[in-house]
């Protein structure tokens, strides 16, 4: 006859043998998986204008196209409309393209668009004006649409003048604040150009005034943010500026 009891102590000291080892294995993959990670993470550094991702958020490298369709028809829901009727039909999958292409700038460096130089003896100013733009206000995701002036005192190299558009591209194509959005261009030229100087000034019609609330259409933000020379000294600003409001 089998002796049971001393074969139920058998079972169990295999089964812990073998619960110990796949234990063990488990333990030495995790180490290896966080030693991997620990290193990729530390040799692919982004640039510090790339924007972070959320606190305890999972990483994500593009824009998620079926969540926001699918949270867009949660909206027309809501609102009390049918999103399965002919007209609203395609508009999730619609709004959800609209936001790729409108917050494409959240998986850019515009740092890329400021790394080919030419050597030029010029120490004046340089100043492109008038470059139109749009972005959407974080608060209501709404759009404010307007205009921005650069300026820079080069330091014996100049950049290529669309290059500063690339770069506004880049940083308008992320949910902002007008106010970030001056200061993000300005400190990113000021640090890659190494220029003597950098002023950036932006005007702008924000809709979520204009269109909701208050509604006070033809109301302009304006906003600067000014580096280096035209910081320091009065008369070079005075003139940055005079430049920058010449008709």
């Amino acid at each position: 006859m089998i002796d049971r009891k001393r074969h139920k102590i058998v079972l169990y000291v295999l089964c812990g043998n073998f619960f110990n080892r796949n234990l063990a294995k488990d333990k030495k993959r995790r180490r290896i998986r966080a030693a991997y990670w620990s290193f990729t993470s530390e040799s692919q550094t982004p640039s510090s204008y790339t924007m972070s991702p959320r606190k305890n958020s999972p990483p994500q490298k593009s824009i998620d196209k079926k969540r926001i369709a699918d949270a867009v028809r949660e909206i027309l829901l809501a609102i009390g409309e049918d999103p399965d009727r002919e007209g609203l039909r395609e508009t999730p999958l619609r709004v959800a393209k609209m936001y790729q292409e409108l917050f494409a700038g959240l998986h850019e460096d515009p740092a890329l668009y400021t790394k080919k130089f030419f050597s030029e003896n010029y120490n004046e100013i340089v100043l492109v004006r008038d470059i139109s733009f749009s972005s959407i206000c974080e608060h209501h995701l709404m759009p404010f649409i307007g205009r921005i002036h650069i300026g820079y005192i080069p330091d014996g190299r100049v950049i290529g003048l669309s290059k500063l558009a690339r770069v506004i591209e880049v940083f308008s194509h992320r949910p902002q604040l007008q106010e970030r959005l001056t200061e993000d261009i300005a400190e990113l030229l000021f640090k890659e150009l190494r220029a003597k100087a950098v002023a950036v000034v932006v005007e702008a019609e924000h809709t979520c005034m204009t269109l909701r609330g208050v509604k006070k259409p033809g109301a302009l933000c304006v906003t600067s943010a000014l580096r280096g020379g035209f910081l320091k000294h009065p008369s070079s600003r005075a003139e940055i500026l005079a430049l920058i409001n010449k008709r």
